[in-house]
């Protein structure tokens, strides 16, 4: 079913590497779709960090805020994200309580993470802009 209208879109960003593989070029296809999906999981969250230390589900629900509801990040694909993130180095974490009294870890842009930051967000724009061109012309 295709959405009416631009806000009946939902996205969720979950399990996103479950896919049947039906032969070799789907495999690649999918590939490439899921590296996209994680890049710009990541780019997602190391902006929305980028305010100030947030544990992950504070994180999940700042992008669906943001994002006015379009964008729900389930936990099979924010976790292993973080984990990424900062193995990875561009994301820094310590154990602290969250506003509901639990024990949570909170998570932070490291000065490497800034730096990542900075080239995601100029490697987006720069792609945006080539989709826009095309999607104008075509």
């Amino acid at each position: 079913m295709q959405p009416s209208e631009p806000h009946d879109l939902l996205l969720t960003v979950d399990n996103m590497f479950a896919t049947l593989v039906v032969d070799d070029q789907q495999q690649e296809a999918t590939a490439m779709h899921n590296e996209r999906l994680q890049g710009s999981l990541d780019l997602l969250i190391l902006r929305t960090v980028r305010s100030g230390p947030m544990h992950g589900w504070a994180i999940a629900q700042r992008l669906q805020e943001l994002s006015d509801d379009l964008l729900k990040i389930g936990q099979g694909s924010l976790y292993p994200a973080l984990h990424r993130l900062q193995e990875a180095g561009w994301l820094e974490a310590e154990w602290g309580i969250s506003e509901a009294g639990r024990r949570a870890k909170f998570y932070r842009l490291s000065r490497t993470g800034r730096r990542q930051l900075e080239r995601e967000v100029a490697s987006w724009e720069k792609f945006s802009a080539a989709v826009g061109r095309v999607l104008r012309e075509a």
